[in-house]
């Protein structure tokens, strides 16, 4: 077994993750590869990362590509399995909840490989959400878990996790957005698209429960369309939610009067937008992490959330897609009557530090 670290990629979310990790373990001088599965394949939704947010090219690539929860993971598991047995590093690191996370997890400890997962212990209670499966699968196999908040602690005692394993780190995607803040800044992307400073909202909505059924899609673009009535729109379409509004042929019920309709785009510039808005609209789980720390009211369409200290003390509040209540926070935050967001203990971007302090155990 080598003394080298696998950092495990796969999706949009985890190069932001794993950025802060790859800086910290290159000033450490420990040895480390990427590893990208490509579970998303888009240029925009995964290359783009690589290249804004400084990160190499990964070692390897596995190519799994798209396809159902249960070919996806088997084939991810297949071939990083390959990957192990031609050089077996001393510890895997996976981030988030992606099936990516949970299929390499799986790979290395059946092959008595240790496991790090960053970002654990987070809990929609939720279980028809697929993320929710990988995020408790995961956690019970790992053997180090770094935690983004207390309510995560207490989900992982709670399901009978050594608490030796659990280590309070505090969120690795601030991380990331401070070292990109005043570059994300300088580029003023909102004024390239015609918008004017906290006088836009920003909206993303990608996930299958949102978009994937056309009535639950209609509701949704009900909301989007009252938000658009009220204020200057900025839209950047995921390529799930792109495919439905054809298939579902919505295209024309969205109104585009006061809508900017634009394909994803890299981070340092969806920054530029998220800092300079007046609101947020998603369903993301990262974007009510940022929005919290930037302190940008924002309104999530969901049920549940994993996050809820971004509702505690962030700027989050839970509108699901309920007109009426959405209707409600929108016009809060456009009189200026929505509430202020507060600090959030170790949310102050030394994570990825904090991390690798705990970890150089492993590979010494």
């Amino acid at each position: 077994m080598s003394k080298i670290i696998y950092l495990v990629a796969g999706a949009r979310p985890n190069f932001m993750k794993v950025a802060p990790l790859i800086h910290q373990l290159r000033a450490e001088k420990i040895d480390f590869k990427i590893i990208h599965t490509g579970q998303h394949y888009d240029y925009n939704m995964s290359k783009i990362f690589f290249d804004d947010l400084n990160i190499p090219k990964p070692d390897i690539f596995l190519n799994v590509g798209s396809a159902s929860h249960a070919v996806q993971t088997a084939k991810i598991i297949i071939e990083f399995e390959k990957v192990l047995l031609q050089d077996v590093p001393s510890l895997v690191i996976v981030v988030g909840d992606v099936n990516s996370t949970i299929a390499c997890a799986l790979t290395a400890r059946k092959l008595g490989i240790k496991v790090a997962h960053v970002e654990a212990g987070l809990r929609s209670f939720d279980r028809s959400m697929p993320e929710e499966i990988n995020r408790i699968l995961t956690d019970q196999i790992s053997d180090f878990l770094f935690v983004t908040e207390k309510s995560g602690m207490d989900n992982l005692r709670r399901e009978g996790i050594s608490p030796e394993k659990i280590h309070f780190v505090g969120n690795i995607m601030i991380d990331i957005l401070k070292v990109n803040l005043e570059r994300a800044k300088s580029l003023e992307h909102y004024k390239a698209i015609n918008l004017e400073k906290e006088s836009y909202a920003l909206i993303t909505i990608h996930r299958p429960s949102n978009v994937d059924y056309k009535e639950e899609f209609e509701k949704v673009i009900k909301i989007i369309n009252y938000l658009q009535e009220k204020i200057k729109c900025v839209f950047p379409i995921h390529p799930r939610t792109k495919k439905n509004l054809k298939n579902f042929d919505l295209e024309e019920s969205v109104k585009k009067e006061n809508i900017i309709l634009t394909e994803p785009i890299g981070y340092s510039e969806f920054l530029n937008l998220m800092q300079n808005s007046k609101l947020i609209l998603t369903d993301s789980g990262g974007i009510q992490e940022e929005a919290s720390y930037l302190k940008i009211p924002v309104l999530t369409v969901r049920k549940n959330t994993e996050r809820p200290i971004t509702i505690e003390l962030g700027t989050n509040t839970l509108v699901g897609n309920d007109f009426e209540r959405s209707k409600k926070y929108i016009d809060q935050i456009l009189s200026n009557t929505y509430k202020t967001g507060q600090n959030i203990e170790k949310w102050d971007g030394n994570t990825s530090e904090r991390i690798v302090n705990i970890l150089k155990e492993v590979i010494n």
